[in-house]
């Protein structure tokens, strides 16, 4: 199936996106997506991260959502998409949130890189922090809510990022907390003003397929 990807990518570039490990948190929105490109383009190790339920009110974005796995385990039925696309694929799925709680669960060092598509501040300071002391390539998405125009997307390092608030309430949350992260991360987000509440498939579906581009595109030059 790889056929196309081999040759624009060549055949060290593939084989780069095959070596690499990947743990993406979160596959809501942005991540499914993410998730989705990756394995469509050749990443041959990802474990996906999330403890939630597929609901009806993820039908309008989530690519992991449909009318038939409704109450099912998301990362399950995720995992379960990604297998039947690419059986060969080593794809591993854990039902569990990443908080204080299960920190001591997850080796992070064990992976090349690291990506972060969860919603909540707390959670999301933790695992940026974790992930840049464990030496991981740390890639994370910002604020896709209460967006509309997928052309206003940007990317950046954690600290250039303009206009989001769920960036700002970041940082604060990491300074006050004392998780200054010990490398730089590389994130996604749009400058476009918030508006009523809401979140859209255009929208977070550009967010994952720029997370995912970035690192294609990292491991693919390394």
């Amino acid at each position: 199936m790889f056929t196309r990807t081999i040759q624009l990518l060549g055949e060290e570039g593939f084989a780069a996106l095959q070596h690499a490990r990947v743990i993406l948190f979160g596959v809501g929105g942005v991540g499914g997506w993410c998730a989705e490109a990756l394995l469509r383009t050749g990443i041959g190790h990802l474990t996906l991260v999330d403890f939630d339920k597929v609901d009806t009110t993820n039908l309008n974005r989530q690519v992991v959502a449909t009318h038939e796995n409704i109450g099912q385990n998301k990362v399950l039925e995720m995992q379960k998409r990604l297998l039947n696309i690419a059986p060969e694929a080593d794809v591993q799925a854990i039902d569990r949130q990443y908080n204080a709680e299960t920190i001591d669960t997850f080796d992070l060092a064990q992976y090349d890189i690291v990506i972060d598509a969860i919603d909540m501040v707390e959670c999301k300071a933790l695992l940026l922090y974790n992930a840049t002391v464990a030496g991981c390539k740390v890639y994370s998405s910002m604020g896709a809510g209460r967006k509309i125009d997928p052309q206003k997307i940007r990317t950046a390092e954690f600290w250039k990022v303009q206009g989001c608030p769920l960036a700002r309430a970041l940082r604060t949350k990491m300074k006050k907390a004392g998780l200054m992260p010990a490398s730089k991360i590389q994130c996604v987000y749009s400058e476009e003003i918030a508006g009523a509440q809401g979140t859209l498939a255009p929208v977070v579906g550009v967010f994952g397929m720029t997370l995912a581009s970035m690192i294609i595109n990292d491991l693919v030059r390394a």
